[in-house]
């Protein structure tokens, strides 16, 4: 069984090292690598590799690299791929564990790790194989009943912003824009309210997902309330409001995401 990768990282020595043990075994089919968030996400789409090694905790927080990739494929692939997290601390075993990560490596990587990666890969699908390869006996069919409504299909999410006893609820589709403030967040409303969460913007770029997109260092803005992109100047505009929004180059990527899912909806250009 053969596994094509892809590995993002920022440090590019990392990139080498594993690169250099996974070179090491041969049903493991190396593609490409990247550096940062925007080359990486592209390079997946492009690719579609089997697995993906992730930095999500990276020195240089330039990269913009963290979980939030996880959220950003499932707008556009129906098939993710299996993500192996590679970084050197643990702190962020829980949340990836949340976001259905296959592997949470640390560094630096060992043999060792790849040898039992592999296995797991080779047992899983055997077992899927297998599975599918099972005698039907017509007069004792196997009946799937429907899988729990997530979420993102059901009900709209809802943030509890708790501070001191008093629990502020919030749906999330409520909220047009965060903004980072140091260590805490300001959360914008459509109805021009702002509320303070005493999390960092990076914090909440992690667990929320589409139609979030983070545009700037200090900035995720839900995408249904952009009325307008000015390239030249390099803002987005909210709706109903005078607030203009920058967006930088190292996310320019998103905002060319936004610009194409405007264009392949109900659209006329004039």
């Amino acid at each position: 069984m053969n596994y094509s990768y892809i590995i993002i990282d920022a440090n590019q020595e990392d990139v080498l090292k594993t690169k250099g043990i996974a070179d090491r075994f041969s049903e493991l089919e190396f593609l490409a690598s990247a550096n940062n968030y925007s080359e990486g996400l592209n390079l997946i789409l492009e690719h579609t590799p089997a697995l993906v090694f992730l930095e999500i905790d990276p020195i240089d927080t330039a990269s913009n690299l963290s979980l939030a990739l996880i959220n950003e494929l499932h707008r556009y692939l129906k098939v993710i791929p299996k993500i192996i997290v590679t970084t050197s601390k643990k702190d962020l075993a829980f949340e990836a564990i949340q976001h259905g990560v296959t592997d949470y490596l640390l560094k630096p990587l060992l043999r060792i790790d790849l040898i039992k990666l592999t296995l797991k890969l080779n047992k899983s699908q055997a077992e899927k194989e297998e599975h599918l390869n099972e005698p039907v006996d017509d007069d004792n069919k196997a009946v799937f009943l429907p899988q729990q409504e997530t979420v993102s299909q059901g009900q709209s999410l809802t943030l509890c912003i708790k501070s001191y006893g008093d629990y502020r609820y919030i749906d999330a589709k409520d909220i047009c824009y965060l903004r980072a403030d140091n260590n805490s967040t300001d959360l914008h409303l459509y109805n021009g309210e702002m509320i303070t969460a005493f999390k960092t913007l990076k914090h909440f770029e992690g667990i929320l997902s589409y139609p979030f997109i983070r545009i700037h260092n200090s900035y995720i803005v839900n995408r249904n309330y952009i009325s307008r992109i000015h390239s030249g100047n390099s803002v987005c505009y909210i709706k109903n409001s005078t607030v203009k929004l920058p967006f930088s180059k190292s996310y320019k990527v998103n905002i060319d995401l936004i610009i194409s899912e405007f264009a392949n909806g109900n659209y006329l250009e004039i």
